[in-house]
């Protein structure tokens, strides 16, 4: 067991003392004048760890933001600090994490979890670990190695100062547990899903409206029709078929420190509103005749601490800063001081639910071909805080795991994905890349890059820009096996093998100066299709008027474009309000309020707060049960969140098609039916007075601690789904509470480095007890930066605590 030098916590500042006041500000001018390193240390200086394994000294600085920058001698010190690091900044949340995905719950919260636990198993990785261990890179062996050495250090460290032990293990009542380095590769659940729901989905919405249903769900591109595969009956599909899998992949939430189950809603959500920007701007179109590249990844969901988190890592031979996730060693977002990058999800179609015939004689055999095969079975006993060990049988296909058998209907349900391959575990692919030296040794890299579907943005110092995607995508096999709907597990839907990476379309030095990827349609035809399920274009198009419009981009109009709240949706419906007219008082007033929107949806705008509500709370639900069968209406309004809104204008646009007769008349009906709706229920929630709505008062953002405190907020916001900076409500489960959005932004100067600014809500901490735990809450609630500090002499300018790790 390791000790300290002095065999107690040498603290410094914001560490292990009593607990800080959160306020959220910073030093005047946001910078701290900071001791230099010497030769002497100082208890009031810093903080200093014996850590065993280390071969040298290792010392880190964590800047005034809370960013630390970790300087080592070699990369094996770099990794094993980092993994140190992290644990002392996010225990609690990459335990969580760590148990969550490795179906290690019960053993510390009891008999209640068995069920969660048995369903992360099931989608455990259980292939070759050499091939594991190859796909992401000569390094990601000792690097994973070395970064669980350095978690389980700190561990060590944790058992002789108990009371330095973070609040949530002491309120939960158990210790964190050491890692070992498969744990790091062996985990999926954590992934993006893109649309094994949108399946389930998809078929029980055409089994209630007919195939014609599909065309209302989600505007596929490029243009398709769906076909409902032979031989698959949609009607038998159960409404809880995916009950297990959203049991192994949502988040853990905590109610009174009980786990409680996501929604179906939820879980919706959560797959359909992930998103991202990022874009690159050449040096010819920018003000310093440098790169500039902008990212900003919006999360599934507003978690406490958010799941990005900066560090700083250098060494010979690699010194690379930005965001990466907290139990993954090295960065997947920033700069190496040669490439920056940046990256969007790619909504690559990477799993399917298979659906059997089951020997009705005999439940453990399925129907493949023309005979039966055997379901494999693997029993497996999960450790219960308190009680015996309870044995799970996890049942596997040939194509996945089962998460499903209806005894009634004699069906079994299995998913196949793309997690059961080598080097899928998400976002460790940025191993491979972590070192280029220019855009063509990083657009290299990424030829391995597998999951999740990602679009790389890249710019180096020589001045190149560019996009290279990132995915592996399925080859689909069978008449009417497009991944739209379930197919039967029977042999006639198979995947033949995977598309390389380089079959797929790229981007070096645009014609155009700039390259914007914001999650939109994005592949050329006669390209590989990774999905017919892509989000709308309106961040893409907004990205790219506003680029097109300047010549000399700076930073500071980086900036502001990230924190633009200029409605794509608003801008195409209210030309058709704005030529409306009503006798009825309060459409009157709505209309009124309406025609003088400018369609940007700031936070003290009182038509955003009508708008937003007119259109998600009552526009759509009204306009799906104009257009189909009540059973139908309902459930798309209650699975859909964005993506059909194009179809809500596409029918605007051409009424005909989709009205029928009189088609203009019918659309005019339907807006000033449900506009007296909405302007009353913005009235019933704030007031009479018009003149002093605010979207802002409505549509407000809580970063919610897992156990229910301490919580970070409230800080109202502007913005729609829809806008650069994209903010997600949904109704009626968050009625206008934003849930999803980029915690996480950075511009970077290129070759510029310190020039960079960054952004990470609400603090770089998961410790209650940091001054880092919130502090920076206030300037991303305002659209504020810092700087994200790269040359040692800025660092040193801004350092707030001097951390030693040592042999």
């Amino acid at each position: 067991m390791s000790r300290s030098p002095s065999r107690r916590a040498l603290l410094g500042t914001g560490f292990v003392g009593a607990a800080a006041a959160l306020t959220g500000t910073l030093p005047a001018g946001g910078t701290a004048v900071a001791q230099p390193w010497g030769t002497r240390w100082k208890e009031d200086e810093g903080q200093r760890y014996a850590v065993p394994g280390l071969k040298r000294p290792v010392r880190v600085t964590v800047d005034v933001w809370g960013v630390p920058h970790i300087f080592a001698d070699n990369v094996g010190d770099l990794f094993q600090a980092q993994g140190f690091n992290v644990a002392r900044e996010r225990l609690f949340q990459i335990d969580t994490w760590r148990r969550r995905g490795l179906g290690r719950c019960s053993e510390v919260l009891g008999a209640s979890y068995v069920e969660q636990d048995r369903a992360a198993r099931l989608f455990l990785y259980r292939g070759d670990m050499a091939a594991e261990w190859t796909s992401y890179g000569p390094e990601a062996r000792e690097a994973a190695t070395r970064f669980v050495a350095g978690i389980n250090g700190y561990l060590d460290w944790l058992a002789d100062h108990p009371k330095a032990l973070p609040a949530e293990f002491q309120k939960l009542g158990y210790r964190p547990a050491r890692w070992s380095p498969e744990d790091v590769v062996r985990i999926r659940t954590h992934g993006i899903g893109n649309n094994l729901r949108s399946q389930v989905a998809r078929a029980r919405l055409m089994s209630v409206g007919g195939n014609k249903a599909s065309g209302y769900f989600r505007k596929l591109e490029p243009e398709h029709s769906v076909t409902v595969p032979e031989g698959l009956d949609l009607s038998l599909i159960p409404a809880d078929v995916l009950e297990v899998y959203s049991l192994a992949t949502s988040p853990m939430v905590f109610a009174n420190g009980t786990l409680r189950r996501m929604s179906d809603e939820q879980n919706v959500l959560r797959e359909s509103a992930t998103g991202s920007n990022a874009w690159a701007v050449a040096p010819t179109r920018t003000a310093t005749g440098r790169p500039i590249l902008a990212g900003d990844p919006h999360r599934e969901d507003y978690t406490l601490p958010a799941n990005r988190y900066i560090a700083h890592l250098s060494a010979p031979g690699l010194n690379i800063i930005g965001a990466g996730e907290p139990w993954n060693p090295g960065i997947s977002t920033g700069h190496n001081g040669n490439v920056a990058f940046g990256l969007t999800n790619l909504p690559a179609d990477q799993a399917d639910l298979y659906v059997y015939e089951l020997d009705p004689n005999d439940h453990s055999r399925y129907r493949y071909g023309e005979g039966w095969e055997k379901l494999t079975t693997v029993t497996e006993h999960i450790p219960v805080a308190g009680g015996e060990p309870r044995r799970a049988q996890l049942s596997f296909t040939r194509h996945g795991p089962v998460v499903k058998i209806d005894e009634k209907n004699h069906k079994a349900y299995a998913v196949r994905t793309v997690w059961t391959e080598p080097g899928t575990s998400p976002y460790l692919g940025s191993l491979n890349y972590q070192r280029a030296g220019d855009s063509r040794e990083f657009v290299e890299a990424i030829s391995t890059w597998k999951t999740p579907g990602s679009n790389l943005v890249y710019a180096d110092t020589k001045g190149d820009i560019g996009w290279v995607p990132g995915a592996l995508i399925p080859r689909r096999t069978g008449s009417g096996y497009d991944g739209l709907l379930p197919v039967p597990g029977d042999g006639r839907f198979e995947w033949d093998g995977f598309y390389k990476n380089a079959q797929l379309p790229t981007s070096h030095n645009p014609r155009a100066g700039f390259f914007v990827s914001a999650n939109e349609h994005n592949f050329p035809a006669g390209y590989p299709t990774p999905t017919y399920q892509w989000q709308s274009a309106y961040r893409k198009d907004r990205i790219h008027e506003v680029l097109s419009q300047q010549r000399r981009t700076s930073l500071a109009d980086t900036l502001a474009l990230q924190n633009d709240v200029k409605s794509g949706v608003a801008r195409q419906f209210l030309p058709y309000v704005k030529n409306l007219r009503s006798t009825d008082p309060t459409t009157a007033k709505a209309l009124r309020l309406l025609s003088g929107y400018d369609g940007v949806a700031d936070k003290d705008s009182a038509a955003a707060a009508l708008f937003e509500t007119w259109v998600m709370r009552f526009l759509y639900p009204a306009w799906a049960q104009l257009l189909l069968p009540e059973p139908a209406a309902d459930q798309l309004v209650g699975i859909s969140i964005d993506l059909d809104l194009r179809l809500l204008n596409d029918s605007f646009v051409r009424p005909d098609d989709w009205f029928g007769t009189n088609g203009a008349r019918k659309r005019d009906e339907l807006l000033l039916g449900t506009l007296p709706k909405a302007y009353t229920e913005v009235a019933s929630r704030l007031g009479a007075d018009e003149s002093a709505w605010r979207w802002g008062a409505m549509h407000i953002h809580v970063f919610i601690h897992p156990l229910g405190g301490p919580n970070v907020g409230p800080a109202e916001r502007g913005g729609t789904f829809d806008t650069v900076c994209a903010s997600y409500f949904h109704y009626p489960e968050y009625p206008y509470a934003e849930v999803v959005g980029a915690t996480f932004k950075m511009a970077i100067d290129v070759g510029g480095w310190d020039n960079s600014r960054v952004i990470n809500a609400p603090g770089q901490s998961g410790d209650q007890r940091s001054k880092h735990y919130s502090d920076l809450h206030d300037k991303w609630s305002a659209g504020e930066y810092f700087p994200l500090l790269y040359s040692e002499q800025a660092i040193e300018g801004n350092g707030g605590t001097r951390i030693l790790l040592e042999p």
